[in-house]
C-alpha cells in the first residue's frame, strides 16, 4: 500500500504542493525546492536549480533575468535586496474552458489574478473593473512620486497596449453597485449588469477617517489614489504648514515627501513612538530621530481634539491644549477593508471577505484577494501576500486547485532612506524571553529568543541578514550554539552570520 501523499508549503509565497517532494519550482512565485517546507514537519534540502528568477526582499517584485536589476522598479532597492528564485515556473496546462470571468479591483491583486487567468487559460474572457479613470497603476509609489523621485508616467503597471495584447477587457470609471450570486450578475453604477461564470474580488481597502469636528473643511485629505497625490502636490509649495496624522510607513513616507518639497512637516501620533506595530520603541526612536534630520517634526503620545479653521483647515487642536498650524492635513490613520457590497450580498465577511486555502468565499464561484480578503483570520494589507494570492485565485478560477496556506509575517521595507526589517514576535510576554539589543553606529538590531529559538527580530539600517533572520525563526533553528560559543570580540550580528554559514538551511 502506497504512502499518502506528502504536502509542501513554499514559505516564500504560502502556495501548498502536494507529492512525494517538494515541486523543483514553485508556479507562483519561482521559489526553488530548497524554500518549501513539510507541511507538518521539516523538509529535506534537494538541489538547487540555475538562478533565473530574483524577488526583492523589500516589496516582493519578481524580476526575471540571470542576475537582479540595480534598481527595484517598485520600490527603488539596490540589487542586494534581491534573492534568488529559480527559472520559469511550471505551468498547469492552458485551460480550454470558455469561462467568463469577472475582477473587481485594479490594485496588484487584481492585477496579478488577470494576469495569471490569461496565462493559464487562452479561451476565458476576462473583464478587470477599475472605479479609478487612470490605467491601473503602482499605489506602493505613490509616495515617492509625492517626493519627486519618480514621474507619473512611471506609475503604471502595464501599457494600454499591455491589455489589449492580452484579450483583458479593462473598464475604468466603472463602479460596482451589486452582486447578485443567485444569477450571477453584477449592477454597475450606471445600472449596465455584467454576467461571471467566475468572479474575483480585489476590491482592495479604503483610508479610515476617525470622526474628528472638522474632517470636511477643505485641504484635509487622505492618500490612497493617484489624484490623492496631485490633490497634495499642488497644496505642498515651500514653507506650507502641513500636519500628517498617523506615524505608521505611510504616514512617515509622506512626511518624508512633503519635507522634500520643503514644506513645514509635523507628524502627530497617539502611541509613544513610531510603527508601533513593527518596531520596539528603542527602534521607533531611533527612526523618529533620524527623520528629525529630514526637517521633520514628532508630536508623539498626542490625540486630535479636532481640526480648527473655517471652510478651509487652519490648525490641528489636541486634547493637550496645543494647537498645531496646518494648512493642509493628510490623515494616514489606517484602512478599512472594501468589503460592503460582499456582506450585502451574504458572501461570508468578518473584517473582510472569509476566504479558504483556495480563496474560495462561502460562494463557490467567487474569490477574494488582497486587502479585501480575510484568510485564516489574517488580512495582510501588503503588496506580497496580494500578488500571490491574485496569482493563486487567477489560476484556480480558470480551473485550477492551488492553496494558499498563509505567508510568514514579516515587514521588510524603505522608512524615509532607511531599511528596516521587522518578523515575528518584537515583546516578550514573560521570563522564558531572552533579548539581544546592539547599536552600531547608525544601525540597529535586536532578536528575541525563546527556549534558544529566535521568534522576532528587528534590523534597521543595515538588513543584509534579513533573510538569514528569516529562515532561522521560519524554520524553528535551534540556536543554542550562538549563545555558547560567544565571543566578546566580535558583534552579534557577525556572530550571528558565521553561526547561520554552519546551518543547513
Amino acid at each position: 500500500m502506497s504512502d499518502s501523499p506528502k504536502r509542501w508549503l513554499c514559505t516564500v509565497c504560502g502556495y501548498v504542493h502536494e507529492g512525494p517532494t517538494p515541486c523543483n519550482c514553485c508556479p507562483i512565485c519561482g521559489a526553488t525546492s530548497e524554500l518549501f517546507d513539510l507541511y507538518s514537519e521539516v523538509s529535506t534540502p534537494v538541489e538547487t536549480a540555475p538562478v533565473n528568477r530574483w524577488r526583492c526582499i523589500t516589496c516582493d517584485y519578481i524580476f526575471d533575468g540571470s542576475a537582479p536589476p540595480a534598481f527595484c522598479p517598485v520600490c527603488g532597492a539596490t540589487s542586494e535586496h534581491f534573492e534568488p528564485l529559480n527559472d520559469t515556473p511550471e505551468e498547469p496546462a492552458d485551460s480550454q474552458q470558455a469561462l467568463d470571468i469577472v475582477i473587481v479591483g485594479a490594485g496588484i491583486a487584481g492585477i496579478s489574478a488577470a494576469e495569471s487567468a490569461r496565462e493559464h487559460s487562452s479561451k476565458a474572457k476576462i473583464t478587470l473593473i477599475s472605479r479609478e479613470v487612470d490605467l491601473p497603476y503602482y499605489r506602493l509609489n505613490l509616495t515617492r512620486y509625492l517626493a519627486g523621485e519618480i514621474s507619473s508616467e512611471n506609475l503604471g503597471f502595464k501599457p494600454k497596449s499591455w491589455y489589449e495584447n492580452h484579450d483583458i477587457h479593462l473598464m475604468l470609471n466603472t463602479e460596482l453597485q451589486e452582486i447578485n450570486t443567485k444569477n450571477k450578475t453584477l449592477t454597475l453604477k450606471n445600472q449596465d449588469l455584467i454576467s461571471y461564470d467566475k468572479l474575483v474580488l480585489a476590491m482592495g481597502s479604503h483610508p479610515f477617517v476617525p470622526p474628528f469636528l472638522g474632517a470636511n473643511r477643505d485641504n484635509v485629505t487622505v492618500l490612497r489614489t493617484r489624484r490623492d497625490a496631485e490633490f497634495i502636490l499642488e497644496q505642498a509649495y515651500e514653507g506650507v504648514p502641513c500636519v500628517v496624522i498617523g506615524g505608521g510607513l505611510l504616514g512617515l513616507e509622506t512626511a518624508g515627501a512633503l519635507a522634500k518639497r520643503k514644506a513645514d512637516v509635523t507628524v502627530v501620533e497617539g502611541y509613544s513612538w513610531l510603527m508601533p506595530q513593527q518596531l520596539n520603541q528603542a527602534a521607533g526612536e531611533k527612526l523618529s530621530a533620524e527623520a528629525a534630520m529630514l526637517g521633520i517634526k514628532f508630536c508623539m503620545g498626542a490625540r486630535v481634539k479636532q481640526l480648527e479653521g473655517d471652510e478651509k483647515v487652519r490648525g490641528v487642536s489636541l486634547e493637550s491644549g496645543e494647537t498645531i498650524p496646518a494648512e493642509l492635513v493628510i490623515i494616514t490613520a489606517g484602512v478599512r477593508s472594501n468589503s460592503y457590497l460582499a456582506r450585502m450580498a451574504q458572501i461570508e465577511t468578518n473584517d473582510g471577505i472569509v476566504v479558504d486555502n483556495q480563496l474560495l468565499t462561502n460562494h463557490r464561484d467567487i474569490y477574494a484577494v488582497g486587502d479585501v480578503a480575510e484568510h485564516r483570520g489574517v488580512m495582510y494589507g501588503t503588496w506580497g501576500p496580494s500578488q500571490f494570492q491574485g496569482t493563486i485565485a487567477g489560476m484556480n478560477a480558470v480551473g485550477g486547485k492551488i492553496e494558499f496556506a498563509g505567508i510568514p509575517r514579516s515587514n521588510s521595507l524603505k522608512v524615509l532612506g532607511s531599511e528596516m526589517f521587522s518578523i515575528g514576535q518584537i515583546r516578550f510576554e514573560d521570563g522564558s524571553y531572552r533579548e539581544v539589543e546592539e547599536t552600531l553606529g547608525h544601525n540597529y538590531a535586536y532578536f528575541l529568543f525563546r527556549d534558544s529559538h529566535m521568534v522576532g527580530a528587528i534590523l534597521l539600517g543595515d538588513t543584509r541578514l534579513s533573510a538569514t533572520v528569516k529562515k532561522l525563526i521560519e524554520k524553528k533553528i535551534q540556536c543554542g550554539e550562538l549563545f555558547s560559543s560567544q565571543s566578546s570580540n566580535e558583534d552579534f550580528c557577525s556572530q550571528l552570520n558565521s553561526f547561520a554559514a554552519t546551518v543547513n538551511f
